[in-house]
């Protein structure tokens, strides 16, 4: 059974993109390849205050493709075979447009 998490505040949480160790041709990839560290929004939380107490929402919404960090997050294991990270928004690189 997998668990739904809603992030507090400014959280963020994603699902790292795993690139493809094959064409859609077939042809083997190399792992030396250059890949960017990108992943999916999966939820992302309400936002944060601000010192007059207004809500100041969170700029990314699910579905979006973002830029990660070489390290950060908080690993977090909802499903047996799901892994997922947790980032602040102010931590996230940018948002990836195709």
């Amino acid at each position: 059974m997998a668990k739904r998490l809603i992030p507090s505040l400014n959280r963020v949480l994603v699902e790292k993109l795993v690139q493809p160790k094959k064409s859609p041709g077939g042809i083997l990839l190399p792992e030396t390849s250059k890949q960017l560290n990108s992943a999916k929004v999966v939820a992302v939380g309400p936002g944060e205050r601000d010192k007059d107490g207004k809500l100041i929402p969170v700029a990314l919404k699910e579905g979006d493709t973002v830029l990660l960090p070489e390290y950060g997050g908080l690993e977090v294991k909802l499903a047996a075979d799901k892994e997922y990270l947790l980032f602040r928004e102010h931590d996230i690189l940018g948002t990836l447009v195709d």
